[in-house]
């Protein structure tokens, strides 16, 4: 017999649950639908504004279509390379051998790439990457694939809860039993329940003040493992890109696609030098050209000139835009140029051909700051933009150590390790995407709905309208403000143990406001109760990834410590995972990374 409690909820009930509807989420309910079992998507905000919209660059696809020395071995090593070999390896093995046929798989889905003359599928260069390798839509590759995916999605057949927030995971033990949320519009609450669950939904952005990340980013994934019981890792790994928009204030922290390096920009400081020229890291000496002349021939396709130094990994260029800007040769506003006007001195027709290779770039700043990219100079800086770390998942199904949870993309660790090459993010999303779908969709067939206890939705309604309770409290938005300032200030893009103390400390008293935090009005349209129960997984993800900085102490990929400023062997061999305790706090434990298969070994010794 139902339980009255159960019942006074709107109530859904599914085979597999996706929380997001970014690309690893779609493309997840695409793999379900496509086993024949029920799926409900719920997203956030509306479907189609996903992040992976933003991603503008391209997929990165070992596909040897512009460059035939390209291979999944190539990928592979670069791959690992990049992420400073804590990646999951059997995660980037999978990644670099399925990538290329996700991509022809979403084309005869009908997205269309950009082509070679003979008609392939184009493919162009990015940083880390040894071989032009991203398969692109001019620079809206993202926004290609989630219209692809919605439209494959919605002819399969598929539920779909736009504008809903998912504030709490249920289980039936140990295994996973659905999820209690509300209604964005309305406030009324849902009940979710489904055999299985996929969390997709994307990183932490706004746990920071400077991000690329729109407001939807605020760790729900992430937190929401984390207070089911599942394991989280690699949560010190923020990637900082290293060109977001800076000035004017109207596209402050709007990301500058790396497709505008590929195609040739340059970064000058204030004094018009080439700065990256300066520094190249020993490892990437050999890859990385000795003149301008040598990288602009890289970027037009010469196979034998070596690629410029703008196109190092990330880590490394937001860090030696930083140092240019901390030494007194930065920008007016705090930044460095970014200059691709300059190709007019190379090609004829520039202007024509950079609003051929970069429509939106070149539109959305015309349009929101007056800013003609073909004739002048964008001035940048790094921006918040991607979390390496998440939810620690099973390399081949994408299942969390809670059963019947699973979780793809930006919120899932492992294949990234302490750093993500430009363009691997998409093909994750393809990749694992889809993986996480067909073993969600196999475990929804093996297994019954769990049964749901009243008490934990009580407590759960009770903690979510406790704002509403409260009188001459905390303000929810000041709150996160002052969240966002002490995570850019004390552990953003250059960390120290004492500051990192500090925010701790700040996060602590942030934690007690957020107890006094209280809004007026009522449950409908109500923007400051929304932001009030965000801050919950802000507060978490900030303080995993600040316990998780000091543990690590050395300087590897996206983590940069000036207190431990190099790469120390004591932690080459481990990732750092996160649980929760049996009393509720936070536990910090370092596992060894299980040893790599021989041939994948010999693959990366012969790539160096």
């Amino acid at each position: 017999m139902e339980d009255p409690l159960v019942s006074e909820y709107i109530t859904h009930e599914h085979d597999v649950l996706i929380i997001g509807a970014g690309g690893a989420g779609l493309r997840a309910a695409v793999e379900v639908s496509a086993a024949g079992a029920k799926v409900a998507v719920i997203s956030k905000s509306l479907l189609g504004k996903a992040h992976t919209v933003m991603a503008e660059g391209g997929v990165a696809a070992a596909m040897g279509n512009v460059d035939d020395r390209d291979s999944w071995r190539v990928h592979f090593a670069d791959t690992m390379r990049g992420g400073q070999y804590l990646n999951n390896w059997r995660m980037a093995e999978l990644h670099a051998r399925e990538a290329p046929e996700r991509v022809r798989e979403l084309e005869a889905w009908g997205a269309l790439f950009d082509r070679t003359s003979d008609g392939r599928i184009l493919q162009r260069n990015f940083g880390g990457h040894r071989y032009p390798r991203l398969a692109h839509v001019g620079d809206r590759t993202g926004l290609e694939m989630i219209r692809t995916l919605q439209d494959h999605g919605i002819h399969l057949g598929l539920d779909v809860f736009m504008e809903h927030t998912v504030v709490t995971l249920l289980k039936d033990g140990a295994r996973i039993a659905g999820a209690f949320g509300y209604d964005r519009e309305r406030g009324r609450f849902h009940l979710f329940r489904a055999k299985a669950v996929v969390l997709a939904t994307g990183g932490i952005g706004r746990a920071f003040k400077i991000t690329s990340n729109s407001w939807e980013y605020t760790g729900d994934g992430h937190s929401l493992a984390y207070h089911a019981g599942a394991s989280l890792m690699d949560m010190e790994f923020v990637q900082f890109h290293p060109t977001g928009m800076i000035w004017p204030p109207s596209v402050r922290g709007i990301l500058v696609t790396e497709g505008v390096r590929g195609e040739g920009g340059v970064l000058r400081n204030r004094d018009g030098e080439r700065f990256m020229f300066k520094d190249i890291p020993p490892l990437y000496a050999a890859q990385t050209a000795d003149t301008p002349e040598e990288g602009w021939r890289y970027t037009q396709g010469d196979k034998n000139a070596r690629r410029p130094p703008e196109l190092l990994t990330r880590d490394h260029v937001a860090r030696c835009i930083r140092r240019e800007v901390r030494e007194g040769r930065g920008s007016p506003h705090g930044g460095v140029f970014l200059d691709i006007a300059w190709i007019k001195e190379k090609l004829p027709h520039a202007p024509e051909h950079i609003k051929k290779k970069l429509p939106s770039m070149y539109h959305q700043f015309k349009q929101l700051a007056d800013i003609d990219i073909t004739q002048e100079p964008m001035e940048v800086g790094p921006t918040t933009h991607y979390m390496m770390g998440g939810v620690k998942v099973d390399a081949d199904s994408q299942m969390s150590d809670v059963p019947g949870l699973y979780a793809a993309g930006e919120c899932a660790a492992g294949l990234h390790g302490a750093n993500r090459l430009g363009g691997n993010s998409l093909s994750d999303l393809l990749v694992f995407g889809k993986r996480a779908g067909e073993h969600a969709a196999t475990y929804s067939k093996q297994n019954s709905l769990g049964a749901i206890s009243p008490e934990q939705l009580a407590s759960t309604e009770k903690w979510a309208l406790a704002a509403f309770e409260r009188k001459a409290s905390e303000n929810p938005y000041s709150v996160q403000h002052t969240l966002q300032d002490v995570m850019q200030d004390l552990v953003g893009i250059v960390r120290h143990e004492a500051e990192m103390q500090q925010a701790l400390e700040r996060i602590r008293e942030l934690k007690a406001a957020s107890q006094r935090v209280g809004v007026d009005g009522h449950r409908e349209y109500n923007a400051g109760w929304h932001t009030a129960l965000d801050l919950q997984n802000l507060l978490t993800v900030s303080e995993m990834v600040a316990r998780s900085a000091l543990e690590r102490k050395e300087s590897r990929g996206a983590h940069f410590r000036d207190d431990f400023p190099e790469k120390e062997k004591e932690y080459a061999g481990f990732n750092i995972v996160v649980r929760m305790g049996a009393g509720g706090e936070m536990q910090l434990t370092r596992e060894p990374i299980p040893p790599m298969r021989e041939e994948l070994k010999q693959i990366i010794e012969e790539m160096k």
